[in-house]
């Protein structure tokens, strides 16, 4: 009989993302059977949900704005690619102001988290990360831009 060995389906590259800790009294550590856990506030998800759904509708990270950046550097780049990249800048510009989304079609929020065996929340996750979700729309400058046509000639 073979031995069984795991490989993670996915290998994790380094991450050099830059992050923010959201200030609040989310997170404590307690303890079950002798094992530590983290508790998590459900407010934590609500809150992280629409930080995290606001930034990424109205800001680029760094390393997107530096590539984007580069292209106008780029002797190789055609003037249709400087072009993009200008544009796709100036729309940055814009956006970093938090009244108007990077792009307009901001109908649809797929979001997906993971979290621990070790980690409790004591209520239910898909709720408090819908909620964070809802309260984006609701707050910010977005618009509900999803159709559902009937046939090819409805909506």
């Amino acid at each position: 009989m073979a031995d069984f060995a795991y490989f993670p389906m996915f290998d994790s590259p380094h991450d050099d993302t830059p992050w923010r800790k959201l200030e609040g009294d989310y997170v404590s550590v307690d303890s079950f059977r002798g094992q530590e856990i983290v508790t998590v506030k459900p407010d934590a998800l609500t809150d992280l949900t629409r930080e995290a759904f606001k930034d990424i509708s109205f800001y680029l990270r760094p390393g997107h704005l530096a590539q984007l950046r580069a292209i106008l550097d780029d002797p190789e780049a055609s003037e249709n690619d400087r072009f993009v990249a200008l544009d796709l800048l100036k729309n940055a510009n814009i956006a970093a102001g938090g009244v108007l989304p990077m792009c307009q079609d901001t109908g649809t929020a797929i979001v997906l988290g993971k979290k621990g065996a070790g980690i409790w929340t004591g209520a239910n996750d898909e709720e408090a990360i819908s909620k964070g979700v809802f309260r984006t729309y609701d707050r910010e400058n977005l618009r509900f831009s999803q159709l559902s046509p009937l046939s090819m000639f409805e909506e």
